[in-house]
């Protein structure tokens, strides 16, 4: 018989075999296993290295950070860093232009746009104790990309925020009758002055391109009593400008009829003057010759000059004082027909 020593001695054998087999399994796959470990190690820090590489887009500039500091800006294009945790890169857009609507929201753009209003940023209190609704739109640009992505965690709220205060405050300024009429561009001009102010203590790096107003208007509930108001307004604008067009077209040609009759009264007055002055030398040229020379000729001329005026059609005839005083017929020198006869013959020998 066998003893139990003998198969402990059996079973120990083969253990020793099975031990010995899995140490030559161990030692060949420990190599394989060191092979492939580098290999793996490699292929990581590859993937690692790999992801530095960022592509910037042609609006935007890459800001990098290096433990969470800024170090240095990247221009449009494939660049590469160092990968993440060391260095990271915030791409921020410089060239697009934003919108933030105050009073409501695009729902979609046109060509058929459909909008959603918002009350709770539309209406408004007037310095006069009305409600008015705006709707605005702020334009704004990335001025300064370091301090907009690193400085700012909310552009859009912070602008939007701004633009509505600053719009509440003006709003409360004025009375309502300026607001929906005259005084829309001065509002938009002074939000936008205000605003671009606040950014900049804010110190931002955004800068506001416009502020606009869309659409002003009174609540829903009185609005067709606000619309009779502003059509009243615009019919008496009308008759305004009406009798404004009357009167430009009336008074100055009033003005023109005035200084031409004037004109002809100050012709017709010096013509009158210069009239009577030369009478007046006429009479002492005459008054003269009636001093100097033979009174009773001339005498005998104004007789005749004042009968030619009196009876300018009157033919002259010569009486002479023998004829009238010899008692016979009365012998008359028609002068006109002399005249006529002389002139006929003067005429006749200036054809000859």
């Amino acid at each position: 018989m066998r003893s139990p020593f003998d198969f402990e001695d059996e079973f120990g054998d083969e253990r020793q075999q099975q031990w010995e087999e899995w140490k030559d399994w161990g030692k060949k796959f420990g190599q394989l296993g060191s092979w492939a470990g580098w290999i793996i190690i490699v292929v990581v820090i590859g993937i690692w290295l790999a992801s530095g590489f960022t592509q910037i887009g042609p609006s935007e500039v890459g800001l990098v950070k290096r433990f969470g500091a800024h170090v240095g800006t990247m221009d449009p294009g494939i660049h590469w860093h160092l990968p993440w945790p060391v260095e990271s890169v915030t791409t921020v857009d410089v060239l697009t232009r934003r919108t933030e609507e105050i009073g409501f929201r695009t729902i979609s753009p046109p060509p058929n746009p459909r909008y959603e209003s918002i009350p709770d940023e539309a209406l408004m209190l007037t310095g006069d104790g009305n409600i008015v609704w705006i709707d605005s739109v702020v334009q704004y640009e990335v001025a300064d990309p370091v301090k907009f992505a690193f400085n700012v965690r909310n552009p859009s709220t912070v602008v939007s925020n701004a633009a509505e205060a600053i719009l509440r405050e003006q709003a409360a300024q004025r009375d309502l009758d300026p607001i929906l009429t005259t005084a829309r561009d001065v509002i938009a001009r002074d939000v936008e002055q205000q605003l671009v102010q606040l950014m900049n203590t804010y110190d931002t790096g955004i800068r506001i391109v416009t502020v606009k107003l869309q659409d002003v208007k009174p609540p829903e509930e009185v609005r067709a009593a606000f619309d009779d108001v502003n059509s009243a307004r615009q019919d008496k604008e009308t008759l305004t400008n009406e009798a404004q067009a009357y009167r430009n077209d009336v008074v100055p040609r009033a003005r023109g009829d005035a200084a031409q009759i004037v004109q002809k009264a100050e012709a017709y007055r010096a013509q009158t003057v210069n009239g009577a002055q030369g009478d007046v030398a006429r009479f002492k040229n005459v008054v003269q010759e009636y001093q100097i020379g033979d009174q009773s000729v001339t005498i005998e001329r104004l007789y005749i000059e004042t009968m030619e005026q009196i009876v300018p059609n009157l033919k002259p005839l010569i009486v002479t004082e023998a004829i009238t005083t010899s008692g016979g017929t009365l012998n008359l020198m028609d002068l006109s027909r002399f005249i006529s006869e002389q002139d006929r013959s003067s005429g006749g020998g200036n054809s000859q």
